[in-house]
């Protein structure tokens, strides 16, 4: 019943992490238009054929083959995504016959997504993007295969666990930060055992970093953290695999280091499972879940647990989930677009602040 991410959105990123030189939506110049103009902080050129109600009559095929043309001349691109919209897809836009017309020298996906496509959910726009990708050889069929199970998965998480469940989530922004940085500081300085586990997606690995961007010692030297982490730079595409590079060295500069890795970058719906394992096989006083906390099974352990979250309306899923308190990080997506380094978090600057109070 709550607004939730759209399947035109996905195709978007999911362009953007193929390294589109430039995204064009054949559709109204304000559909997605934050999405949009976010990503142009991270490379991608984004330009639409602003369709009008003329056009939801009579079509818009030469507006496309325009803005093609203008694209290919201004930017001089490798690689173009053509993103179909509501209005473009209602009418039945066909994406292709533009691309076969003109032949131009790029390599050209056009990707049938709509507000709508499917079930709606945004994992179909993503999916429909790896379609497109194999069929212009732009991404073997294994790799495609890879994502889109992992992007059924993420889907049955959400809809299982999260917040695409059906029924209307208020918006919550969870615990109060000082008193579980308190915590997290207290357990470790009380020689308890405490494992945090970092399962981000993707970009947003560079926040959810930030939480044990922090050096133990200056709390108690004689109580190192667990750390597990899907950084695993040898799984998935080149641009998800730079984004673990990244983020493994911004840790290492600061004498953070990762003790077990559970997984890619891309694999945030399956990595839990390795780290529940481990939690398994090791007591824990404390346990930390950042980035996608819900696809980690929390209520199989009985230990102290914190859940951090970019999600308001997955604040209260995750307390139903069994965990026991609950922080909810603002922007993840529009703090971590256009850069390849770790950047500043709630959360993580509140551990650092009170470490500094107990130390002054």
């Amino acid at each position: 019943m709550h607004p939730r991410p759209s399947p035109i959105a996905a195709s978007l990123y999911t362009l953007r992490d193929l390294n589109a030189d430039v995204i064009i939506m054949h559709g109204p110049h304000g559909c997605c238009f934050r999405t949009g103009r976010l990503l142009e902080t991270d490379g991608v050129r984004v330009v639409t054929t602003a369709m009008t109600e003329n056009d939801f009559i009579l079509g818009a095929s030469e507006k496309l083959e325009q803005t093609l043309k203008e694209v290919n001349e201004v930017f001089k691109p490798k690689l173009i995504g053509i993103v179909g919209t509501c209005a473009s897809m209602i009418i039945g836009e066909d994406l292709k016959e533009p691309i076969e017309k003109l032949n131009l020298d790029s390599i050209i996906l056009p990707v049938a997504s709509h507000g709508g496509f499917g079930e709606g959910d945004n994992t179909e726009g993503a999916i429909a993007v790896l379609k497109s990708a194999v069929e212009y050889d732009v991404i073997p069929q294994e790799e495609a295969n890879r994502q889109i199970k992992m992007l059924k998965l993420a889907t049955e998480i959400e809809k299982t666990r999260g917040m695409a469940k059906g029924n209307y989530i208020k918006p919550n922004f969870g615990d109060n930060k000082e008193k579980v940085a308190k915590i997290i500081v207290k357990y470790l300085a009380e020689n308890k055992k405490v494992c945090f586990i970092l399962n981000a997606k993707k970009e947003t690995s560079y926040l959810f970093a930030d939480i044990i961007n922090f050096n133990y010692e200056d709390i108690n030297p004689n109580n190192k953290p667990m750390i597990l982490a899907n950084l695993d730079e040898n799984i998935g595409l080149l641009r998800i695999r730079n984004h673990a590079i990244n983020v493994k060295n911004d840790l290492k500069e600061n004498n953070v280091n990762i003790d077990y890795i559970t997984g890619g970058l891309d694999e945030y719906p399956i990595a839990p499972k390795i780290a529940e394992k481990f939690l398994e096989a090791n007591d824990f006083d404390l346990v930390v879940v950042f980035g996608v906390p819900h696809a980690l099974h929390i209520e199989n352990f009985s230990c102290k647990s914190i859940a951090i979250t970019d999600g308001p309306r997955l604040v209260q899923p995750l307390k139903d989930l069994g965990y026991d308190y609950v922080i909810a990080e603002l922007d993840a997506h529009s703090k971590t677009l256009g850069t390849e380094k770790i950047v500043d978090s709630d959360f993580g600057m509140m551990i650092r602040s009170v470490i500094n109070w107990e130390n002054e």
